[in-house]
């Protein structure tokens, strides 16, 4: 029964995250930017820290639970961005970490008081992935895999990504890919690999800030996640920010452009988000988003829950470029 269970994930992952889960997913993608951009290093011109916990259809057997960790900021008078990633993708019985150094080349563009900035990053780490054998009893015939006994259990490979990142007060966009280096390695036909091989995946975002009032803004942003083997996957959210405050959002997933490889008739994966955001004073963010996911039968019990917190180390002689915006 488990073992069917962890079939029937694997295949509800590939439909639904819409990139076979090899990178994470986060609704509140617009807070963890550097996760997929490395020039997005030091945007907020000061040092932050973010946390995020995301569980994926929860209680679901084996259902994907991501940690993400990330630190960054700026140096030599914001001439640089420099930050440091580490995160952990459990799904049934595989799991990922990651490890990843960036470095952001910040260059204004304009006058100075435009706070306009043409960012160019670069990140170098690593990706460790996992089997966990030890779930599996050997001595079940119903339940022992002698092809998962015999295999590469742990697998350490060396990975890069790069990313350009535009922004101002109330306007960013960027683009970035992945796995440019683990996707050469794992070319490699290792003898008793079984890991599946990592492919590139690209990342364009863009968004704004549109004032309603004085005490409202409305903010939409456009995620779009492309492996060139899966369907691209497209992320709409809107927030409306009450008194620069209190953030309250939605958000709409989905999988477009199918490949030649992809049946026409199947169904379009999608999940409809909810999301909350609070600033207390101006160095903590608490988030927490509500995920349902749609088009696929008997998910519906199984929600996603995320929850998310920032730190700013503020300076009183620290120049801040909109650090609740994007």
């Amino acid at each position: 029964m488990k073992k069917r269970l962890m079939i029937l994930l694997f295949c509800l992952a590939g439909m639904v995250s819409a990139k076979a889960q090899q990178d994470a997913q986060f609704s509140q993608y617009i807070f963890n930017g550097l996760y997929i951009n490395p020039a997005y290093a030091g945007y907020r011109g000061v040092w932050n820290a973010n946390a995020f916990y995301r569980n994926q259809w929860s209680g679901f057997p084996g259902g994907p639970k991501t940690v993400s960790v990330a630190l960054d900021g700026v140096a030599r008078d914001g001439k640089y961005g420099l930050g440091l990633n580490i995160s952990n993708d459990e799904i049934g019985l595989q799991g990922t970490s990651s490890l990843y150094a960036s470095y952001a080349f910040r260059i204004p563009v304009g006058a100075e008081e435009n706070d306009r900035t043409f960012s160019i990053g670069i990140s170098a780490g690593f990706l460790q992935n996992r089997i966990k054998v030890g779930d599996y009893d050997p001595t079940d015939p119903t339940d022992g895999d002698p092809t998962l006994y015999n295999s590469l259990r742990t697998k350490f490979t060396p990975d890069a990504r790069i990313g350009v990142f535009y922004s101002t007060n109330r306007f960013f966009a960027g683009l970035s890919a992945d796995n440019l280096i683990s996707q050469a390695y794992d070319a490699k036909k290792d003898p008793g690999n079984i890991f599946t091989e990592r492919k590139i995946h690209m990342y364009a975002t863009v968004g704004g800030l549109l004032p309603l009032s004085e005490a409202i803004q409305l903010k939409p942003s456009i995620l779009i996640k492309e492996d060139f083997a899966g369907p691209t996957s497209l992320d709409i959210n809107a927030f409306v920010l009450i008194n620069k405050i209190l953030w309250i959002g939605a958000g709409y997933r989905t999988a477009v452009f199918n490949k030649e490889l992809i049946q026409n008739d199947l169904k379009k994966s999608g999940a409809v988000i909810g999301m909350a955001e609070v600033f207390i004073g101006q160095k903590i963010r608490l988030g927490y988003a509500y995920e349902y996911t749609t088009n696929v039968v008997g998910m519906g019990g199984y929600p996603t829950n995320e929850i998310s917190i920032s730190y700013f180390f503020i300076h009183p002689k620290a120049k801040m470029l909109s650090p609740r915006y994007f």
